[in-house]
């Protein structure tokens, strides 16, 4: 059994039917994905695995998505990794916020099937390297 060659999602996710389903559709898409329900569990797991990417909602409990990005932004052995956040908040300012903060993209949960995000996902990951 060979893991090594799986890319790692992390899906910063408090909803759980959505990071059930998001988790299910990359896992069948051949990645290794892990959840996280609060920005804590978060931030332990990004430290602890090194995702390759990191799918993140702005709105889920214990730390922000906003502070979240500026921790991994801020940290040198993190920084390099993708990160795209995925949430329903459609406010420009936000969206700039994210986009400033170094977010690879910013995408709007009800603008996008679970198809296009893992699409968005691996021409994020593709152009990574």
């Amino acid at each position: 059994m060979n893991n090594t060659s799986k890319q790692k999602i992390l899906l910063v996710e408090d909803d759980t039917f959505l990071s059930s389903m998001y988790g299910q559709k990359f896992q069948l898409e051949g990645f290794d994905v892990q959840l996280a329900e609060d920005g804590e569990k978060a931030l332990e797991k990004i430290t602890a695995w090194q995702p390759d990417l990191i799918l993140l909602d702005m709105m889920i409990p214990k730390i922000s998505g906003a502070e979240i990005l500026k921790k991994i932004k801020a940290d040198e052995a993190l920084k390099k990794i993708p990160v795209i956040v995925l949430t329903n908040l459609d406010q420009r300012a936000q969206i700039q916020e994210c986009v400033n903060l170094g977010a690879a993209d910013y995408l709007i949960k009800a603008h996008y099937m679970p198809s296009q995000v893992v699409d968005k996902v691996k021409e994020t990951l593709s152009g990574k390297i």
